[in-house]
C-alpha cells in the first residue's frame, strides 16, 4: 500500500513539475503584434496575444525534420473540444480541451474589460493589467503562472511605448524613434544579449536586417524569435 501511495504521489508530483511552460517569445516591429507561447505536457504550443487571445496551436513544426522553420506549427491532431452554446456567451466557440489541457476564460461579470480574455492554460493561472493602469499597459497579460511580464509606459519613447520592458528576469531595452530609419522601434537588447541591424546607408536589401542574420536565440531558458 506504501508503495502504491509511493507511485501516486510522483506521478502527480511529475504532473506538475511538467505543466505549461512559457517556451517562446516572438518579437515583431508593429506594437501589440508580439506573441507569447506556452507549450503543454502534450507538446501543444499555444501562441498568445499581448491582450490574451488564442491566435493558434499546434505541433513545433521542425521538430524531426531536416529543414527548419522557426515558429511554423503543424496542426495538432489530438483532442480538439469547445466551448459551446449552453456555455457562456464570453466563451462560447473558444477552445475547452487541448489533449489534457484545460481552458478557461474570463467572463464579462468578473471584469469587462477582461471578457473573453484567456483566465488559465491548465495549471497556469493568467491575469491582466486592469483598466486603472497606464493606457499603454491596459489589458496586457501582467502575469502567467510565475512569469511577470511589464511594459514600457505611454511616457516612454513612442518606438517603443507598450513593448516588453522585462519578462520574468530578462529585460529589453529598444532602438527609439531618434534612432536611424531602417532600425527604429527594433530590439536592441534582451537582458546582456545586444542586437545590431543594417542601417539606411547600406545596400537596400540589407537595410533594417538584423546583422548575422540570425533571428533565433535562446536567452534564460526561453527562446526568442525575431521578425521583421
Amino acid at each position: 500500500m506504501k508503495k502504491f501511495c509511493f507511485v501516486v504521489a510522483a506521478t502527480c508530483l511529475t504532473a506538475i513539475s511538467f505543466g505549461q511552460r512559457l517556451t517562446q517569445v516572438t518579437l515583431t516591429n508593429s506594437p501589440g503584434s508580439d506573441i507569447i507561447s506556452y507549450m503543454t505536457d502534450d507538446n501543444v504550443i499555444i501562441n498568445l496575444s499581448l491582450d490574451g487571445k488564442v491566435i493558434e496551436w499546434g505541433i513545433e513544426y521542425a521538430a524531426g525534420r531536416y529543414n527548419n522553420y522557426p515558429g511554423k506549427l503543424d496542426k495538432y491532431m489530438g483532442r480538439t473540444d469547445y466551448y459551446g452554446e449552453a456555455d457562456n456567451v464570453d466563451f462560447r466557440g473558444k477552445v475547452k480541451y487541448l489533449g489534457r489541457t484545460s481552458f478557461t476564460y474570463y467572463s464579462s461579470y468578473e471584469n469587462e474589460l477582461l471578457k473573453g480574455k484567456l483566465k488559465s492554460i491548465g495549471s497556469t493561472i493568467i491575469d491582466y493589467y486592469n483598466n486603472f493602469e497606464d493606457e499603454a499597459l491596459r489589458g496586457k497579460i501582467r502575469n502567467a503562472g510565475a512569469t511577470t511580464f511589464t511594459y514600457y509606459s505611454s511616457f516612454d519613447n513612442e518606438a517603443f511605448r507598450g513593448r516588453f520592458k522585462t519578462i520574468g528576469g530578462s529585460s529589453f531595452t529598444y532602438y527609439t524613434s531618434f534612432d536611424d530609419k531602417a532600425y527604429k522601434g527594433k530590439i536592441k537588447s534582451i537582458g546582456s544579449h545586444n542586437f545590431s541591424y543594417y542601417s539606411s546607408f547600406d545596400k537596400q536589401e540589407y537595410r533594417g536586417a538584423i546583422k548575422g542574420f540570425q533571428t533565433q536565440y535562446v536567452i534564460n531558458g526561453i527562446k526568442f524569435l525575431l521578425r521583421n
